[in-house]
């Protein structure tokens, strides 16, 4: 059997929502919902919560995940890439023996997600010759007809050519559903992330949801209230 890791990243530091990692969802905190998902799966030999910060290293092993290092402070600011905070994890843990076939990031804030689509993500992998797989969503809207408001207050269109055309004749388009992202540690990728070295997992949008703002937070709250009745 393959070993396969799991690291969910999770700063002390968000500032739109504070301390967003561990603020209450519904009674617990929101990263507790990661973690959960993570032992549930019963996929990973480790599951790893990489941060900087003592009280959210002390719930992720209360909701029982290892913290076995904090994260150094210049890697927890706004701008430390995501790739950075995997490296650092995986260095650490190599350098206590440690070593894996499949990792697998998970971010904190995907209370949304369910196991089955984290299994079909390493299982269409595994058979595979890609490097990776993660979650995507279709968009909901044509990106095609999309538009920009001016600093005069008028709108204008990316692609005016594409005023007049239906939104069934415009080609579907996806994003990335920031949830999680399998890879292979064996292999180096030949593309960017969302390249043809990637397999997408699609997710239905209403399992789909980021949690950047105050009305994002509100917005996944009645979701999760709705799916869960």
């Amino acid at each position: 059997m393959p070993k396969c890791i799991a690291i969910i990243p999770a700063r002390g530091g968000s500032k739109r929502i504070p301390r967003k990692n561990i603020k209450l969802f519904f009674g617990k905190p929101l990263i507790s919902y990661s973690i959960k998902l993570a032992l549930d799966s019963k996929l990973f030999s480790k599951v790893i919560v990489s941060t900087d910060d003592k009280q959210i290293a002390k719930i992720a092993k209360e909701y029982g995940a290892e913290v076995p290092f904090l994260r150094p402070s210049e890697l927890a600011d706004d701008y430390t890439p995501s790739q950075d905070v995997i490296s650092h994890a995986l260095d650490f843990l190599k350098s206590e023996g440690h070593e894996f076939d499949y990792l697998c990031t998970i971010y904190a804030t995907a209370p949304l997600l369910q196991v089955k689509y984290l299994k079909q993500g390493l299982k269409e992998l595994k058979n595979s010759n890609a490097h990776m797989s993660f979650a995507v969503a279709s968009m909901p809207f044509p990106i095609q007809r999309t538009f920009k408001i001016t600093k005069e207050n008028r709108c204008k269109m990316f692609n005016p050519e594409n005023f007049l055309k239906r939104s069934q004749d415009l080609e579907e388009a996806f994003q990335d559903a920031g949830q999680f992202y399998w890879e292979k540690l064996h292999t180096k990728p030949k593309d960017i992330a969302f390249g043809a070295d990637s397999i997408p997992i699609i997710l239905p949008r209403f399992l789909v949801q980021d949690i950047d703002t105050l009305e994002d937070w509100k917005r996944v709250e009645l979701m999760y209230e709705i799916l869960n009745k």
